[in-house]
């Protein structure tokens, strides 16, 4: 009979730490339950393999492949390993099909060991653990928490939906950016070549003339001296700061006040806080829809927010809940999420709906990410054509002053 190492609460709220034999994961919840305790975590405890037991797997032909697994290509096999449960095909089997009709490619070898260490004696979840950066702590879980309720091929399908969602989010990000960083550099490119060609040409005019220049011209010159003897900075800055950025980040305090102020950028900051809400929402009602313990659940939420500020306070709500708080409560104390969300979780919990109720506010998020990045782009792109109008238009008026004051020189 399987063994279980589990956390549990008593009476009092002091932490208990035991194990237990049970069939299941229900049948040793309910054991725990029995005995006056409220259980917080849970895992099964691995047996230690008999000698001879060990792993043992055909040997696989490997491709050599240059870097890591796409995020595309997970999710395409997620729906697929979803499709192929659903159908009553074995694990197995279904990790053999897939990894036959890839092509070859780092998830490729992946599932080809994955294939192997299950058809070992692993579980999927076991196997899929061995490999972190193809398959994270989240998906694991979700993997684990399917295959303990027997329902893995509907949390696979949870869990591919997750992603394209994600996805979706993330290339409309990155889509609502392409405009202004293509009219910048395209901008770049042409003031550069005004520097470079057309401006020395206007100096050495300036200089045979003897012209007494305004205070615009004297300024694009000295600009333009700086630009040409000091040109090889022009690189160096970008890539000083980021030297300097990863620097900060890389300690606990720089990267939590980097965090910290992104969140405090006008606009940008609003358009983060409002995905983080989404994407922790998200991540907690799909994982409780599987069947994962609400604490278990929050602990993944927290290590999948990917900023310190949103896990900081994810962490203080499941301290709560470790309290006695209900979730209602203790988002409410962590101001992680606005009174409307609180209002909703406290609905679902009443009503017994509580992944169905986060997944509508997720929803509803991810509605209002989309129409602040769509606003914001349209914004852009009209403040983008401005301030190049005003530099390339500062440019033209600063060569032409000069020529003016001759003229009515000449004239007069």
């Amino acid at each position: 009979m399987p063994v279980y190492e589990y956390e549990a609460m008593n009476a009092e709220g002091k932490a208990i730490v035991d194990q237990i034999e049970a069939k299941n994961t229900d049948e040793a919840i309910a054991k725990i339950r029995e005995i006056n305790l409220f259980p917080t975590r849970m895992t099964e405890k691995k047996a230690a393999a008999a000698p001879g037991q060990a792993r043992v797997g055909r040997r696989r032909k490997r491709a050599f492949v240059i870097g890591g697994v796409r995020s595309k290509q997970l999710t395409a096999f997620t729906r697929q390993l979803s499709t192929l449960t659903d159908a009553g095909i074995p694990v197995v089997q279904s990790l053999n099909i897939l990894e036959h009709q890839m092509r070859p490619c780092a998830l490729k070898n992946v599932v080809g060991d994955v294939a192997d260490g299950v058809e070992g004696g692993s579980s999927l979840s076991e196997a899929m653990a061995d490999y972190p950066k193809a398959f994270d702590e989240l998906y694991c879980n979700m993997v684990k928490a399917g295959e303990t309720s027997g329902m893995l091929d509907s949390v696979l399908q949870r869990l591919a939906e997750f992603r394209e969602k994600a996805a979706t989010l993330r290339r409309r990000v990155i889509g609502a950016m392409i405009y202004p960083v293509v009219v910048m550099v395209v901008a770049s490119i042409i003031i550069a070549g005004l520097i470079k060609w057309i401006i020395p040409t206007f100096i050495e005019m300036f200089e045979e003339l003897d012209v007494a220049l305004p205070a615009p011209t004297r300024f694009l010159l000295q600009i333009t001296k700086f630009s040409t003897t000091y040109w090889y900075l022009l690189p160096a800055i970008p890539i000083a700061l980021f030297v300097i950025y990863k620097v900060i980040t890389s300690t606990r305090t720089g990267k939590m006040v980097v965090d910290w102020l992104k969140f405090r950028v006008p606009i940008f900051g609003t358009i983060l806080n409002k995905a983080a809400v989404a994407r922790f929402t998200r991540t907690l009602g799909t994982l409780i829809s599987s069947g994962v313990p609400i604490l278990e659940a929050l602990t993944i939420s927290r290590d999948t927010a990917g900023n310190r500020i949103p896990a900081t306070a994810i962490q203080d709500v499941h301290d709560g809940m470790r309290q006695g708080r209900p979730l209602a409560g203790a988002l409410s104390q962590s101001k992680v999420c606005d009174d409307i969300v609180v209002n909703m979780v406290d609905v679902g919990e009443e009503t017994g709906s509580l992944d169905t109720m986060l997944i509508k506010v997720a929803d509803t998020y991810d509605g209002e990410v989309d129409i602040a990045v769509e606003g914001l782009t349209q914004l852009m792109e009209p403040v983008t054509v401005v301030f190049l109008g005003v530099v390339i238009g500062f440019i033209v008026i600063s060569l032409f002053l000069p020529l003016v004051e001759l003229i009515k020189s000449l004239t007069g």
